[in-house]
């Protein structure tokens, strides 16, 4: 099919239309994470902004303009609603739309960069090619300096890999789902070696390119903002202990900056998906898993202290921190004024922020929970696994049961219940609350 006699027959605000509705699906789009400045001579720089309609920590909402150069493909994989065999409208940018899409909208004030993904058209190496020219006219004909999110094309060679990196601030490479044998089902066309390859590629050339900056200041920067991934959650039986072990492991092979999860829409029929239901997508399972996400990355946890073969799937009702504390209470309680930071992080209520905040102000004085509250610590679940100076808060009995029934007072706001579409995708700005989210 001619690509181009088809964007001829399209105007530029039509396929703007399709191409950012076709996006919506892709969730791995991240900050950039690096705060490279623009030299003065073009528009934009790089400092740390967010994704798509999200907030920085300061208050300040950025956005990136999010879209698909294509929604054509080659691939049929069964979940995806560009998948070959189905009956959708179809249409791609040139790599001069792209840069003129980019560069309006950011002129308006509507964007501070741009997340770029894409349906394959013809052969992974052509689509990555003109991903490659788009990001080289961005930078060299138009000089825009802003943040560049771009997806590789697995199968695309490590050549267009290498030029691209050299241009985007940060890459992404979907895993797509979470093991070999799932892919083989809904996605026979892909292979797990061809996703896995250009993430390994990419990880070596930042580990040289890190080696090259420290005896050349000035040597271009590969991907400066790392890499990332997505899996779609729902659409294969993988249970959560075998989602997060995998999730652990592409951040301790692969150094990722981020693993996304992305609950399963039903966009498709076919005998291999799962069966429709009218509970929707599974987003509140999708939110466990960036809660423990982040107490893996942030909090010194393994996936195997969150969940086990017996033990598998997260507990709907609490989040992964407070349900882990309830079964170590062999643990608790904890004295703030002695607990080292690392198990002052376990304890629900305290994130990251308070618990750097309780080690440093300690040093000056002895802590009480007035103290406590004022450095941000959520008291309310706190109050039942620390003490300050030898004592609780209350009088509580250090049992399972007990402590559960008041966590989960009905007068306390519950997070939402399976069924209610309530919850969205996290940012990395939410980050800086989930770390006190998970708490």
């Amino acid at each position: 099919m001619d690509c181009f006699r088809i964007q001829k027959e399209k105007t530029l605000y039509e396929k703007l239309s399709i191409l950012s509705d076709a996006a919506k699906y892709d969730v791995a789009c991240t900050s950039s994470g690096t705060q490279r400045r623009g030299d003065g001579t073009g528009i934009g720089n790089c400092e740390k902004a967010g994704i798509c309609h999200s907030f920085t920590p300061d208050g300040r909402c950025v956005s990136l303009l999010k879209i698909l150069f294509t929604n054509e493909c080659i691939f049929d994989c069964k979940y995806c609603i560009n998948r070959a065999s189905n009956d959708v409208e179809r249409t791609s940018f040139t790599p001069d739309e792209v840069c003129r899409l980019t560069i309006e909208f950011y002129r308006r004030n509507y964007i501070e960069g741009l997340f770029l993904s894409s349906g394959i058209m013809k052969s992974p190496d052509y689509t990555m090619r003109l991903i490659y020219e788009t990001l080289y006219r961005l930078r060299s004909q138009y000089r825009f300096q802003g943040y560049i999110h771009v997806k590789a094309i697995p199968g695309a060679s490590q050549d267009l890999i290498r030029m691209t990196g050299f241009l985007a601030d940060r890459m992404s490479i979907n895993l797509e789902l979470p093991t070999a044998e799932s892919l083989h089902l809904l996605a026979p066309h892909k292979s797990r070696k061809n996703i896995l390859s250009p993430m390994r590629y990419v990880q070596k050339k930042r580990e040289e390119n890190t080696h090259e900056l420290a005896l050349y200041r000035h040597a271009p920067q590969f991907v400066p903002a790392g890499q990332s991934t997505q899996m779609i959650i729902g659409a294969t039986p993988e249970s959560d202990y075998q989602i997060i072990r995998v999730a652990e492991s592409l951040y301790q092979k692969f150094e990722l900056k981020r693993v996304f999860y992305s609950a399963f829409v039903h966009v498709n029929e076919d005998s291999a998906l799962p069966a429709r239901t009218d509970l929707g997508p599974p987003l509140l399972r999708e939110h466990r898993l960036y809660q423990a996400d982040w107490l893996l990355r942030y909090y010194h946890f393994s996936a195997e202290e969150l969940l086990s073969e017996e033990r598998p799937n997260f507990n709907l009702v609490l989040d992964p921190k407070c349900d882990w504390a309830l079964r170590h209470l062999e643990y608790f309680p904890v004295e703030v004024n002695r607990a080292d930071y690392q198990t002052l992080l376990r304890v629900p209520g305290i994130g990251y922020t308070s618990a750097r905040r309780i080690v440093r102000a300690r040093r000056t004085g002895t802590l009480d929970f007035t103290d406590l509250k004022k450095m941000g610590v959520v008291l309310k679940r706190a109050l039942y696994f620390v003490t300050c100076k030898g004592k609780m808060m209350y009088p509580i009995r250090m049992d399972e049961d007990y402590i559960l029934r008041n966590l989960l007072d009905p007068r306390e706001k519950l997070p939402g219940r399976l069924g209610e579409i309530t919850y969205r995708q996290l940012s990395l700005f939410d980050d800086m609350k989930i770390g006190e989210v998970g708490r």
